[in-house]
């Protein structure tokens, strides 16, 4: 395939003001060019115009490239560099610096700069390398509660939320997706996630409202699966956020999030997509937004659906290739299929003193159980609007233990198993409940709800507990030695109607 004359250009080392390593390498998608050169990368927009996006002008390259720069220095400062022009000087083409062009220079492009990492970290390679570790996910789910915190929001922003929004979004999927059915899914497949969604939308409106009026609806990365992440220098870089189309980026937080989710469901690694989830939900307090996950996986499962399945339509692509992307695509389409099935909800209640191993126990139990864990530790402060990662004696104003406080705490656990069991979700409460009067309202709600209920009563001598409070580093808890013989004696035994719910458990 032919290639434009400066492309040709920039494969050679003269193009450019600095030392490369050769051969120069290129990569291409059906919107850009890439070029790595060792130290640094350069990505350059191509003039294509698909609907959702809109190169066709030199001036809308040069615009799109400044907002990729932008938007992508929010999550990765240290990759993205600067917006550098491409220039014709006579019959040679070369990258120039801005401020710098040389005499007689015409401007004819536009690239992305930045710094050039090894592909290997990419995170769609350490995963198969089994390279992605607890740690790592953790990692990520605090970074993108920090920035969907940050992230801004306007009441234009907002608006990108509304129902009516987020409806033609979906509705756009749908129509895409027909010219597939029998194809790479099914009749019965279309027709159920058509009805999912539109009964999901019809019900749910007042959700998505409150998720605007709350200003949940943020300019978020809009593409965050793990071929976007990296490691650079040790630390998580997310990369590669949606530059050319407001709709896809200007999102609710939660669906932000469920797209990594459900990359990580899809590759059937359940325990990493319920580590991150919960990490998330943790840092960022939006266990509400947890309700709209089966709406937004299924969403995302769709889409990811449909991109590959357009490939299908290309005729540069082999029946070998096709073949291979026709059962992507159909695996794509099942998950989403799969996300419109209800669910069985369990309740489940961790009880115990500081130090008992309920919070270890709780994370393995949610990635058994594909649960949500809350940890009262975390609503508290959030209730306080502390920061988690700061003791609470950093604030001598606030009473983090006051009777007040803790009452608050154990209503809004309460609360938000009310809001999420009915759609489906399993939850674990994590606190110690250790009074009568904190674990009745718990056994009534499962009653009324209709869901299972275990109560994991978690115990380890006194000993044990006084050398974990002791050696505890770095989490959000704050339970030091000293409380162990006051908890102890204010614990209230588990009464003759609460005894059949117990499961008694020693780590």
């Amino acid at each position: 395939m032919s290639l434009p004359a400066f492309v040709e250009a920039l494969l050679t080392p003269a193009a450019y003001p600095h030392a490369v390593t050769t051969p120069i390498q290129l990569l291409q998608t059906h919107i850009s060019y890439v070029f790595l050169t060792g130290d640094y990368a350069y990505k350059v927009k191509k003039p294509a115009d698909f609907g959702f996006l809109n190169f066709t002008t030199l001036e809308r390259r040069l615009f799109y490239c400044q907002e990729e720069l932008r938007l992508n220095r929010r999550l990765a400062p240290d990759l993205y560099l600067a917006v550098v022009p491409i220039v014709a000087v006579g019959d040679r083409y070369c990258v120039a610096h801005p401020q710098d062009l040389p005499a007689g220079a015409e401007v004819i492009e536009y690239a992305v700069q930045m710094r050039q990492f090894d592909q290997s970290q990419l995170f769609s390679h350490l995963f198969a390398a089994n390279q992605v570790t607890p740690h790592l996910i953790e990692s990520l789910g605090k970074e993108l509660a920090h920035f969907h915190r940050c992230a801004a929001t306007s009441p234009r922003i907002s608006e990108f939320g509304s129902p009516r929004a987020i409806a033609q979004v979906i509705n756009n999927c749908h129509a895409l997706a027909a010219q597939f059915v029998g194809r790479c899914q099914s009749p019965e497949q279309y027709a159920a996630i058509q009805a999912f969604t539109d009964d999901f939308l019809s019900r749910r409106q007042e959700w998505f409202v409150r998720r605007q009026a709350g200003g949940k609806i943020r300019e978020c990365h809009g593409d965050l699966h793990l071929n976007n992440i990296c490691l650079y220098n040790g630390k998580v870089q997310i990369f590669d956020c949606i530059e050319f189309n407001e709709e896809f980026r200007n999102i609710d937080g939660i669906y932000d999030a469920a797209f990594l989710l459900m990359d990580l469901e899809f590759r059937r690694r359940g325990d990493l997509a319920n580590l991150f989830l919960n990490t998330y939900l943790e840092w960022s307090g939006d266990y509400e937004g947890a309700v709209l996950l089966p709406l937004y996986l299924c969403v995302r499962a769709y889409i990811r659906g449909n991109v590959n399945a357009l490939a299908l339509n290309d005729p540069a692509i082999s029946g070998a290739e096709k073949a291979q992307i026709q059962a992507t695509a159909a695996a794509y389409y099942g998950a989403a299929y799969r996300y419109t099935q209800p669910r069985q909800a369990k309740l489940y209640m961790m009880c115990g003193l500081s130090g008992a191993g309920k919070s270890t126990r709780g994370r393995r139990l949610a990635q058994a159980e594909q649960a949500i864990q809350i940890r009262s530790d975390a609503v508290r402060k959030h209730l306080a609007h502390l920061p988690l990662d700061r003791r609470s004696t950093d604030f001598p104003e606030v009473d983090l233990y006051s009777d007040a406080m803790t009452e608050k705490t154990y209503d809004q656990l309460l609360a938000y198993a009310e809001l999420l069991l009915p759609q489906g979700q399993t939850v674990i409460l994590d606190a110690k409940y250790d009074r009568v009067a904190l674990r009745q309202p718990v056994i009534a709600l499962a009653k009324k709800l209709h869901v299972p209920l275990e109560i994991h009563f978690c115990s380890a001598p006194p000993e044990e507990l006084h050398r974990r409070l002791s050696a505890r580093q770095g989490d959000i808890a704050e339970a030091t030695p000293d409380l162990i013989a006051t908890q102890m004696a204010s614990f209230e035994p588990f009464l003759p109607e609460e005894e059949p719910y117990v499961r008694h458990v020693c780590d």
